[in-house]
């Protein structure tokens, strides 16, 4: 126990240390603290060793394991918090057309999967893990960068919300295929049972608000944040014992507490926690990344950040389109819509389950993993960049596509 505990003191130190790093740097922290997990992780000090102390490295204990799945579902759940169904039903027809339009990111992974692997199964991974973009990371710039009240952020988070919806279906079948050897025979019933799930979960977020609200419904600040807790993880829990996305579960739960009085309370009191949990599922992704993979990898998240970096400009412009907004309104939609980050990860991890259940080739696995990291790593720090310093991309968008902008240079941050 005292090993363990001086394991995650030493984590949860790093992860500060990380994030403070980032925050002068002006950077997302997500990057940040995948580094800092690889770096204290078995494959970087546990290979070199320390001075002294010799092998001495944070290992992936179960409190780290679960610190991570907590992670996920506390930022998925989050995402839910900032939409109702009636909301999305209201916009349903510029969200379609928006997320529909974002599908081509998908269409090109396939090709580049298929040319890259020779093989459906890892192009079908690699097509998922360069399609989604990052809720946790978008959302949580649209905040810092004062977005977040603004016309563009709307098309950004709806285009979110179908790619969430449209990400719950594909890994229930990504994830059936790789459990099963690719086997879509023997995966069917799974993914039906997944399916089965989602529905659910929908006619929970459609009649089940009076019970969210008489749920929370309490002035102890203690038993509205226990039950929201225990509500989400037992949910995403049972979701992934069925074969479904406990991060697209928790979503969902998210959306059914949008709609109670007590959804700002909700969010005041778990947003340490959801901060923190967060931080341990980047931490806990660099600690199982062996960094000696990515010089494998690099000629591939080199390729998938040229292809897929101006598909994403160009979906995420028409998206903001679809919107009525304006060339400058919808080029901030393209620039932060290149971001990539935890489900492209949590992708990658199925593969790395496969492997471990031994229905996948793990050096195929890998090959997914190291690059699903690296490609992260290169798109988050590349969508907040542009994100963050927006204005000269916005004047040039004005200027090619809208003629001189009457209205002098964009702000670089804010309205």
């Amino acid at each position: 126990m005292a090993d363990l505990l001086l394991e995650v003191g030493v984590m949860f130190a790093a992860i500060a240390a990380a994030g403070a790093l980032a925050n002068r740097l002006g950077q997302s922290v997500i990057p940040f603290y995948i580094v800092s997990g690889m770096v204290l992780g078995e494959f970087v000090i546990g290979r070199v060793g320390l001075p002294v102390l010799g092998e001495v490295y944070v290992a992936e204990s179960e409190f780290v394991s679960l610190g991570a799945e907590l992670g996920i579902v506390f930022l998925l759940f989050f995402l839910g918090l900032e939409f109702n169904l009636d909301r999305l039903l209201a916009r349903r027809s510029q969200i379609g057309t928006a997320g529909t339009i974002d599908l081509a990111n998908f269409g090109v992974g396939l090709v580049l999967g298929w040319l890259v692997f020779g093989t459906f199964l890892p192009a079908f991974l690699l097509a998922g893990i360069v399609y989604i973009s990052s809720s946790a990371v978008i959302t949580k710039s649209l905040i810092d960068l004062g977005w977040i009240a603004n016309d563009e952020a709307e098309p950004m988070l709806g285009t979110l919300v179908y790619e969430d919806l449209f990400i719950a279906v594909y890994l229930a079948v990504a994830s059936a295929l790789v459990l099963g050897g690719g086997d879509v025979a023997a995966a069917a019933t799974d993914v039906g049972i997944a399916i089965g799930f989602i529905l659910v979960l929908l006619g929970l977020v459609r009649f089940g608000a009076p019970a969210f609200d008489r749920l929370v419904a309490t002035d102890n600040k203690e038993f509205v944040a226990l039950r929201s807790i225990g509500t989400v993880v037992l949910i995403a829990g049972t979701a992934l014992a069925l074969g479904v996305s406990e991060a697209v579960a928790a979503f969902f739960v998210g959306m059914a507490f949008s709609a109670t009085n007590y959804v700002h309370e909700i969010e005041t009191l778990l947003e340490p926690v959801r901060d923190t949990f967060a931080a341990v599922f980047f931490f806990w992704i660099g600690l199982v990344t062996d960094p000696l993979l990515f010089g494998s990898v690099a000629p591939l998240v080199a390729l998938a950040v040229v292809v897929t970096t101006p598909t994403k400009l160009v979906t995420g412009y028409f998206a903001g389109r679809a919107f009525d907004l304006d060339v400058r309104r919808s080029s901030r939609v393209a620039l932060g819509m290149t971001t990539r980050g935890e489900f492209s990860l949590i992708i990658a991890t199925v593969a790395v389950g496969g492997a471990t259940a031994g229905t996948f080739d793990p050096a195929v696995a890998a090959t997914i993993n190291a690059f699903a990291v690296g490609y992260v790593l290169v798109m988050a720090i590349l969508g907040t960049t542009l994100m963050s310093y927006s204005g000269p991309f916005e004047r040039a968008a004005v200027s090619w596509l809208d003629g001189p902008d009457p209205a002098g240079p964009a702000p670089e941050t804010g309205e």
